[in-house]
């Protein structure tokens, strides 16, 4: 039998049979509402993401039978906090891209806490990380910090739920975005968590990202191991086989994010860009990758649906955006949540510029799908710089990748060639392939990159000059949208 993987992302979960041969058999998905409470807050109700993880886990089981194993991925650095004794959430789920926590960034920084930071975790003081918001919880949000209480990012508060209280656990690559994880050693770190008044006590056990994490105690899949646990991206990584040194993806979801894998050493930090682990494989065996983390691009699209109405489907972006030429001179900086790489700005927003009488619906169309690839851009010639060596070519996945305008403007930005894999689907496939090998569905990582099959490949333009000329104009759009909000 197959696997079964739970991609429990920021709008919505979808689960995912996948075969021997990596192939997808059977897919259903469910969006759980998003909350704002305030500007800047982004929460989820955690009991939203298991009801939709019950759901579509449970329709594809019922359509494809048993699986060996499970696998999970999840969105990243989102914290959730529970009660043992009751299995409970203690309040809402705090997002990723929520921003509450920018000032107490700012008073670690003037502190003298980030060289600590940078060097025992790879990130950057920024409520992009897990550590400041739960500390936030714990000062703020009327959680006590008790013995009772366990914290974790997505994927443990699904393991949780799926074994019944009986493994909180987590994988280096999810504990790596947490500000409390020694990347160096793949251990909590102590001086970390008091750094941030976190007690070791609630933190999830760290196990390989390919490995046991318990048997499901109930319902249809009741006895069936979880098996492959990893974050969103370095999941994505996996699934794109970027098993060697220099290999490097892009995955388009609610963000986009920029994967190179640099190796089982890990790497100094560099200006810029997060070190991050990818995977530990059961052999013990380690991977780590530079990233670099744009927060929003196809949620700059969700917002053209729902927010605007400019669009009444998502895949309407990508002919209406290729019916003009040009934006027209639009700049469009999707900074809703600030920016992440290069610049680490929680305080830039939301800039359009160069509206003309002119622009209409088309013209900000393009310019959302223009931005993503400034963007994209701006991370790969960073990441260009910190590893030394050039990126030679681009694995792209997620929603986004379907968009054929999107890719090809990436390559002529980045004048790197773009690969588009058949299965779009590789985060939920990094999460099949990791609980695979450790089921034994899978015999080794070889035979996982065997099965990488292109779809199409995107060549750059052979003159630089009008993607350069264009790349200027939207560094100066950049420096309209930064340091726009004083205060979160």
């Amino acid at each position: 039998m197959g696997v079964i993987a739970i991609d429990a992302g920021t709008t919505g979960v979808r689960a995912i049979a996948f075969d021997e041969r990596g192939r997808a058999k059977a897919s259903e998905y469910r969006e759980f509402p998003q909350h704002f409470p305030r500007p800047g807050w982004v929460e989820h109700d955690p009991l939203e993401i298991w009801d939709a993880v019950e759901e579509t886990v449970g329709a594809v089981a019922a359509r494809t039978g048993t699986p060996s194993a499970i696998g999970i991925t999840d969105q990243r650095e989102t914290t959730v906090v529970w009660d043992r004794r009751t299995g409970r959430p203690l309040g809402p789920a705090i997002v990723w891209q929520d921003r509450r926590t920018a000032a107490r960034c700012n008073e670690l920084r003037a502190a003298g806490a980030l060289p600590l930071v940078r060097r025992r975790t790879g990130l950057v003081l920024d409520p992009y990380f897990s550590a400041t918001k739960l500390e936030w919880l714990f000062r703020e949000g009327g959680v006590d910090a008790g013995p009772d209480v366990a914290f974790g990012t997505v994927d443990s508060w699904l393991i949780w739920q799926l074994t019944g209280g009986a493994v909180h656990a987590t994988d280096p690559g999810n504990a790596a975005r947490t500000l409390l994880f020694d990347i160096t050693t793949l251990q909590w770190s102590e001086e970390l968590c008091d750094l941030f008044g976190v007690p070791l006590g609630c933190l999830p056990e760290v196990r390989p990202s390919s490995g046991a994490f318990g048997v499901v105690a109930a319902g249809p899949l009741a006895g069936v191991p979880v098996t492959g646990v990893a974050g969103d991206q370095q999941a994505a990584l996996f699934g794109q086989a970027c098993l060697e040194p220099g290999m490097t993806k892009n995955t388009y979801g609610t963000g986009s994010f920029v994967l190179m894998n640099v190796g089982a050493t890990c790497p100094e930090p560099v200006e810029g860009l997060l070190t991050t682990v990818g995977w530990t494989l059961a052999d013990g065996s380690t991977a780590y990758a530079f990233e670099g983390a744009i927060f929003v691009t196809g949620a700059a699209i969700q917002w053209l649906r729902d927010g605007l109405g400019v669009i009444g489907a998502a895949a309407e972006i990508g002919p209406l955006a290729a019916s003009v030429a040009d934006a027209g001179g639009v700049m469009f900086v999707p900074a809703f949540t600030g920016l992440g790489s290069p610049w680490w700005d929680p305080y830039a927003r939301g800039t359009i510029v160069g509206l003309t009488r002119g622009s209409g619906r088309a013209q900000l169309a393009r310019a959302v799908v223009e931005a993503i690839a400034f963007l994209t851009r701006d991370v790969v010639d960073a990441m260009a710089a910190a590893s030394g060596r050039p990126v030679t070519a681009l694995r792209v996945d997620g929603g986004g990748s379907v968009m054929d305008l999107l890719l090809q403007l990436v390559a002529d930005q980045t004048g790197v060639r773009v690969d588009r894999p058949r299965t779009q689907e590789t985060t939920a496939l990094g999460a099949a392939y990791l609980a695979g090998l450790s089921a034994g569905v899978w015999a080794s990582p070889a035979e996982i990159a065997d099965q990488w099959e292109l779809d199409r490949s995107f060549d750059p333009a052979g003159d630089r000059g009008p993607a350069d000329t264009a790349h200027g104009e939207w560094l100066r759009a950049v420096t309209r949208a930064r340091g726009w909000a004083t205060a979160d």
